[in-house]
């Protein structure tokens, strides 16, 4: 099949994703201009850091004058899901250091859904490609069409800030919908409020260091516990 079927191929895999997308662009590119930032700031935010949620949280990093240490550290904690991404992505499909590089590059939450849909056979390299750089598309040109918009305004939207707020609330909901167990929101709570209650300034910092320990903990305890049940049932 020629190269541009597969580019289609790859732009009908995600275009619903895609359209998803565009509404969270236009927030974010307005959002942007109305707290301070000049509009050329949205593209370079969403090309350089391009993480989604992790762009709107930088916005608080960045206002709040964080360290760079400190924001380093956000940004490793709110996105240390997608090393794991990498075991399902279709690498063999892509070929050459400048694909392979932009795919890594590339690769989100709404990428990893699609590109893990069907079996690694089905994918091309025209195809993975096109659907990541078509999502990155629908992220970024809207983004800058939301950052004119609210750059032209005479006017400040007062409450736009909270749209960060919304969108974390929004990602726990459908998180606890998918995963349904009732811990991990119960220990997340927990831990953000023992973050306020020892530094209100670090609070974010500490909860999210403190949920990223009971994971890895829990990840282990849980795996021991499997080991453990595969002897009793071997004996």
């Amino acid at each position: 099949m020629s190269a541009g079927a597969e580019v289609r191929k790859g732009i009908g895999d995600s275009w619903t994703v895609a359209l998803g997308l565009i509404p969270l662009g236009l927030a974010f590119g307005l959002l942007m201009t109305q707290i301070g930032f000049a509009w050329w700031w949205t593209p370079v935010f969403s090309i350089v850091i391009y993480a989604g949620s992790m762009e709107f949280l930088a916005i608080s990093l960045v206002t709040g004058g964080v360290a760079p240490l400190s924001a380093l550290l956000y940004g490793f904690l709110v996105n240390f899901r997608h090393i794991f991404y990498g075991l399902s992505y279709p690498v063999s499909a892509v070929r050459g250091p400048v694909a392979k590089a932009y795919g890594i590059y590339s690769l989100t939450d709404e990428t990893y859904a699609i590109l893990t849909s069907k079996r690694a056979a089905a994918w091309t390299q025209p195809r993975v490609i096109a659907v990541q750089l078509f999502c990155q598309l629908s992220w970024v040109a809207p983004g800058i069409i939301g950052a004119l918009a609210g750059s032209a305004l005479p006017f400040e939207l007062e409450g736009l800030d909270f749209a960060l707020t919304a969108l974390f609330v929004v990602l726990a909901i459908e998180a606890m919908d998918v995963s349904r167990d009732i811990w991990l929101p119960v220990v997340a709570a927990v831990a953000g409020m023992a973050g306020y209650l020892i530094s209100e300034s670090q609070m974010l910092l500490i909860g999210l260091s403190a949920y990223f320990v009971y994971l890895v903990g829990r990840f282990f305890w849980q795996r021991a516990q499997g080991s453990q049940g595969e002897a009793g049932d071997q004996s």
